[in-house]
């Protein structure tokens, strides 16, 4: 069994003066000894059998935030490899190319989550690891680590949920075709999930095609702040781009490869394999600003272009009508046999939620250059009345707002048919540098948690159909622009040493998902 490392001899001394948890001296390996019956966590009163009976509890992570080896093994680059070369676009200059090296300790990482009682692991595939040339010749020992991720998940009897796409798209295609530009990629994604359904599918029941589709479109084609850096050039520092068209262009052809992928899977191998395919969607909730109808029109219109946009032609085949009006011809269209294609091609939604705004309308004239958050014609506001909507984490973005997650899974329930959804993303990060004993005793962390699970709660009890819930995320990792400077785990990693620390909001849900004995 692979071991993980515990906290220090003066860390532990520390913990047990915060009356907090009880530790050994020694690296050794983690056991239940580590935290006796005496210590108790404040759950808020939740528990297990707060929930659904087969409700899953599990964490995220993503390939290129954990996995590392990223040029070798004969992985092939991805758009990430190739933008966060541009000077000054990560905070500390760094990259995934080792991360949180998750290729060779994947077991290290399944035994801290057996440990701490999760049910399972969301995590993506690297399309560019499988193909590294995102089509054509297979990369074996790509498919081999993932063969290894997935049999150890089963044998510490962790779930697997397996993403297929989590911004990574290969360079190859990017530099072939620009990508998801170019109606090609449909058939490629597809020829990719399909291998990957044949390969990994007899052990896999999980899947999801996308994770925050949305993303991807805006913030790589609207704004260039994620790859592969594209936009007009009055909304960033781009060398190319069209962030009036090409954020609406990139999303048709996401929906139609998820919609082609899906087709894939339903037709070859889901009667077989008898498992379930979805997709991964992030949703802000959008509040309106005050009781003005002009606040509450703009609020909708922030909710029909974030989460609409890609949930609207799922549920019902085509985009939002509020887009359809705004955005008129720029928008692409769905042909009568996409519809069909389209439509209803989930089995359960996958919804990633953190944080909530307010909204207001900024009554402006029409702005001068056309793009995807001009569109929207809305105001962001985080503070009402000189209040603050929720403290805030590290990240500029991200407000402790739990009421927020009622109302957006309400709002999922209500105008969306009530789907079978996975909270697939939630959670909150601290400053990279803090000292290792501020990063385990991450008391706000907890606090996050249990609140947000406190309003799942309500959002199932009052009939939302939410079937399971990820953290994000098990570790510290690699995260985005923000390279290192920001800490999301419920795990410390000394990036230095690669050492894994459980924080004390491991323990707590160690403590929540604990079953009662029969």
């Amino acid at each position: 069994m692979t071991s993980v490392t515990v906290a220090p001899p003066w860390l532990c001394l520390l913990l047990l003066v915060l009356g907090v948890i009880q530790c050994f001296a020694s690296a050794r390996e983690l056991d239940e000894a580590a935290v006796p019956e005496t210590v108790h966590f404040d759950t808020g009163g939740l528990s297990r059998e707060s929930f659904p009976k087969g409700f899953v509890v599990g964490t995220a992570a993503s390939a290129y935030q954990v996995e590392g080896m990223a040029d070798k093994d004969g992985r092939g680059p991805s758009i990430w490899d190739a933008f966060i070369k541009k000077p000054g676009i990560i905070a500390d200059n760094s990259s995934g190319e080792i991360a949180v090296d998750q290729y060779h300790r994947y077991k290290a990482n399944v035994d801290i989550m057996q440990k701490m009682n999760f049910d399972a692991y969301r995590f993506s595939i690297s399309w560019s690891r499988i193909f590294p040339d995102g089509s054509g010749k297979v990369n074996w020992k790509g498919v081999a680590y993932y063969n290894r991720l997935i049999d150890y998940l089963l044998e510490r009897g962790v779930t697997p949920y397996a993403n297929l796409y989590h911004y990574d798209l290969p360079l190859a295609l990017e530099l072939k075709y620009k990508g998801l530009l170019n109606r090609k990629v449909v058939k490629d994604f597809a020829d990719y999930a399909d291998f990957c359904f044949k390969t990994f599918g007899d052990r896999v029941k999980n899947w999801m095609t996308f994770n925050e589709p949305r993303v991807v479109a805006a913030l790589g084609y609207d704004n260039g702040f994620h790859a592969p850096g594209r936009c007009s050039k009055a909304f960033g520092n781009c060398s190319a781009g069209n962030s009036a068209t090409e954020p609406y262009i990139v999303t048709h052809h996401l929906i139609l490869a998820h919609a082609a992928a899906v087709q894939r899977y339903r037709e070859k191998y889901q009667e077989k394999q008898k498992g379930r395919i979805g997709i991964l969607l992030d949703f802000v909730w959008y509040e309106p600003l005050t009781r003005s109808k002009a606040d509450n029109y703009a609020a909708q219109r922030a909710r029909d272009f974030h989460i609409g946009w890609f949930i609207h032609p799922l549920v019902y085949g085509e985009y939002p009508r509020t887009m359809q009006d705004i955005v008129g011809k720029r928008l692409p269209k769905f042909t009568e046999e996409e519809v069909k294609l389209v439509k209803g091609s989930t089995d359960y939604i996958g919804i990633n939620q953190y944080t909530t705004y307010f909204m207001y309308d900024p009554h402006r004239p029409k702005p001068k250059y056309l793009g995807y958050q001009q569109d929207w014609n809305c105001g962001f506001a985080y503070v009402k009345n000189g209040v603050a909507i929720g403290p805030r984490a590290y990240s500029y973005w991200l407000y402790e707002v739990p009421w927020g997650l009622y109302k957006a899974l309400t709002y999922i329930k209500e105008r969306y048919g009530n789907p079978t959804v996975i909270l697939a993303e939630n959670g909150m990060d601290d400053p990279g540098n803090l000292t290792l004993p501020k990063s385990l005793h991450d008391t706000t962390r907890i606090n996050y948690y249990r609140t947000y699970l406190t309003q799942l709660k309500k959002a199932v009890d009052d009939g939302a159909n939410v079937i399971g819930y990820f953290a994000w995320s098990l570790l510290d990792n690699f995260e985005w622009r923000l390279g290192y400077t920001s800490r999301f785990g419920i795990v410390y990693v000394d990036f230095h040493t690669l050492k894994r620390y459980p924080k004390m909001s491991a323990y707590w849900f160690k403590q929540l998902l604990t079953r009662k004995k029969q």
